[in-house]
């Protein structure tokens, strides 16, 4: 395909997954805010729903819930499951177009193992369908009685699952698969249960009969969960663009984190909306938890390592003359970074230098120093999955040049 045409279609996927993500994230929001903000009033019976009045755009609203269901149903009804439905099929579209049609670039490490591009891909979509069915099946079990059990089984799973990626795809690959795990559980609660218990709800009422309470409290349950793992979602989508976070050998630890973390400010927020307190402790675990993930990225890397004492760069020191480090290091860049950051790539699949970044020129190289120095040396981001073989001494060097010790 033309690699133009390729950049167009990439930009329009994410756009389009940026938007419906935004109003699939502020409903779920506002409605677990909304939940939250409830009162008793008279026309609906105790326990069984409630009410409250919301003010926006010059207007009043007044909104009411009920648990089970009302006595009669208007003509009209406002879904809400299209928001979830277009995240998740243009997520997955931009994860085809992006990470399974160049998956030699971004999620086939040879290092950590020699994949075909429908191995990978393959193993990538095993990995969606097992965390629907693991969950599924947490859900289904006596656990479900116990959220807390629940939620400390399903973290321990999907801890150990990143840990597996790790072990079959790049860095890059591992985090932006283990959140479309998360994306995949959340829009097929939407799809498999909420919106098919509603519907039974509907019908049920259609028909003249009472509802099953059961299938309200059971779509309760897994929108609670939804909302959850919002945050870490979100984290794990945006993390492909740093480094820092994909370039360590414990992103299983991070992962671990940032889902504490996330949980952690989504809770005080469905606490804090209930009138049940502020437990502004969950800030300071989550803040902790944040600084924990950022340590981690800034010293499990290999020069991280090696400032711990914990491990080199190389098994030997660099010999050569660093008089000479600034022509060495450009050629060194230029004949391994420029056939994708120069001013005509030659890579398949890129008509335009990534990011703008050009490294084809000895000048260029000096105004790109501190990318290099994080992308290639700080974290060994680049090149994707070392496909150009930059070695151990070559990188040492460049760390020298950029000042890194």
């Amino acid at each position: 395909m033309d690699p133009l045409l390729l950049e167009f279609c990439n930009a329009l996927l994410r756009w389009t997954h940026v938007i419906t993500a935004i109003a699939w994230i502020g409903s779920s929001f506002y409605f677990m805010h909304l939940d939250a903000s409830l009162k008793p009033v008279a026309d609906i019976p105790t326990g069984k729903g409630g009410a409250t009045w919301e003010v926006h755009g010059g207007g009043f609203y007044e909104v009411k819930k009920y648990l089970e269901a009302p006595a009669h149903l208007p003509q009209e009804l406002i879904w809400h499951k299209w928001q979830s439905y277009s995240t998740w099929i243009t997520g997955f579209f931009l994860l085809v177009w992006v990470y399974y049609a160049q998956a030699q670039l971004f999620l086939i490490d040879p290092a950590v193992m020699p994949l075909s591009v429908w191995q990978a891909s393959a193993l990538g979509l095993a990995a969606l369908a097992l965390g629907w069915l693991f969950y599924d099946a947490l859900c289904k079990s006596p656990l479900a009685k116990n959220e807390i059990a629940l939620g400390a089984v399903l973290f321990i799973f999907l801890v150990l699952l990143t840990y597996g990626l790790q072990h079959i795809f790049s860095g890059r690959g591992v985090l932006i698969h283990i959140g479309a795990v998360m994306a995949t559980i959340m829009t097929a609660n939407v799809f498999f249960i909420i919106i098919p218990g509603q519907k039974k709800i509907i019908a049920a009422l259609t028909a003249g009969q009472t509802p099953d309470p059961a299938l309200g409290k059971r779509a309760k349950i897994r929108s609670t969960h939804n909302n959850y793992l919002t945050l870490p979602v979100v984290f794990l989508m945006i993390s492909n663009h740093y480094p820092m976070f994909y370039g360590t050998s414990l992103i299983w630890v991070e992962v671990g984190l940032l889902l504490v973390a996330g949980a952690l400010v989504r809770h005080f927020y469905n606490v804090s909306h209930s009138g049940k307190g502020q437990p502004w402790w969950t800030w300071a675990v989550a803040a902790l938890c944040m600084w924990l993930v950022f340590w981690i990225a800034s010293t499990s890397t290999p020069l991280g390592r090696e400032r711990l004492g914990l491990g080199s760069l190389s098994e030997k020191p660099y010999a050569g003359d660093m008089q000479k480090a600034p022509t060495h290091v450009a050629d060194i860049i230029m004949g391994r970074c420029a056939m994708c950051h120069a001013a005509a790539p030659v890579w398949d699949g890129i008509a335009i230098a990534p990011k703008g970044v050009r490294l084809d020129t000895p000048e260029d190289v000096e105004r790109q120093k501190e990318a290099i120095r994080i992308h290639a040396v700080l974290s060994r981001a680049m090149p994707p999955n070392n496909i150009t073989e930059m070695t151990l001494d070559e990188r040492r060097l460049v760390a020298e040049w950029t000042g890194t010790r």
